[in-house]
Order: structure tokens, then C-alpha cells, then sequence
């Protein structure tokens, strides 16, 4: 399980980089943190040269997850928010939101437009690592689901838009 979470780091710091090549050919100056050291490619994670980009008006992209195994990616985004005070986590998924059951195995499942961090531990809700849906819970720390299939909605989301489940305290 170790190895394949380092993987999954790497994959995150392969994906970011992606996305800052992206940002750069659109004239937008962005800088890649990695909680694991590859300073080749990307810089090391420091909550103070986060603070300090994105006071210059750089975007930021975080890689690399917490830098250790066992922990989804859902944990270090809403970690990495709450370190730099952010508005809300946007949340890319391979799914379209926060639904009452897997709808891939329940055709009855319904997906949430709205839900609080409570009604998902209460309900244990697997879409969302309840380990952030904690962290958010006791750091008021709002999250938006929506899907990753349609690249669109990644604008949608950023303009306020909602294709998917807001979740909040």
C-alpha cells in the first residue's frame, strides 16, 4: 500500500505540472509546491513560500499529497487550504458529486446538491475521505464536488456555478 501511495504522489506532481504548463501558455505565472522533494520540477512545499506567491499574484498547485502514504488526496487539499486561508476546495472527482450510495452499484442512489459534514459522517458518505470531511468540519472549510469528465466544469466551479455538491459545516 506504501509504494503505491508514493505512485500516487508522483502522479499528483505529473498532474500539477501539467496544469502549470497550462496556466503558463494562457499568460498566467504558476508556481508547482510538493510536499516531496523534486526540485528539478517542482519546488518544495513551504506554507510561507505559498503565502508568498500567491500575495504576488501567482497561482499555486499543490503536488505530492502530505508527502506520506495512507492518506487520499482529499486530506492534503483541504490541509493545504487551510493553511493558506482559502475561500473553498474545489474538488475535481471521477464522479459528479456526493450521492446517498455508490450510484454505479445503487441505481436508487440520489446525488446530494447540499450537504453538511456532519450528515456525511453521520451517514458515512464514501465519496469524500472522512478524514478531511473531519479536518473541514472542525476548520469551517467549505468543499465542492463536481465531475472531472466535462473540463468545463472546472470553469463552471471557479465561476460560482454548481454542477455538483456543495458541502460545508
Amino acid at each position: 500500500r506504501a509504494r503505491a501511495d508514493h505512485m500516487g504522489m508522483l502522479a499528483t506532481v505529473i498532474n500539477s505540472l501539467a496544469l502549470q504548463d497550462a496556466f503558463i501558455r494562457h499568460g498566467i505565472d504558476a508556481k508547482v509546491l510538493s510536499s516531496v522533494e523534486m526540485n528539478t520540477f517542482a519546488d518544495f512545499y513551504t506554507q510561507r513560500d505559498a503565502d508568498r506567491y500567491l500575495s504576488e499574484g501567482k497561482v499555486v498547485i499543490f503536488g505530492g499529497g502530505l508527502g506520506a502514504p495512507y492518506f487520499s488526496t482529499d486530506t492534503p487539499a483541504v490541509v493545504r487550504a487551510a493553511e493558506i486561508g482559502a475561500d473553498i476546495v474545489l474538488m475535481a472527482k471521477n464522479i459528479d458529486g456526493l450521492y446517498t450510495a455508490d450510484p454505479k452499484k445503487d441505481p436508487t442512489a440520489t446525488r446530494y446538491d447540499d450537504v453538511t459534514y456532519a450528515e456525511i459522517l453521520d451517514k458515512d458518505l464514501k465519496a469524500f475521505d472522512l478524514t478531511a470531511v473531519s479536518f473541514c468540519n472542525e476548520n469551517d472549510i467549505d468543499c465542492y464536488a463536481f465531475a472531472l469528465s466535462d473540463p468545463e466544469n472546472i470553469y463552471r466551479a471557479v465561476m460560482g456555478n454548481t454542477t455538483g455538491t456543495k458541502m460545508h459545516k
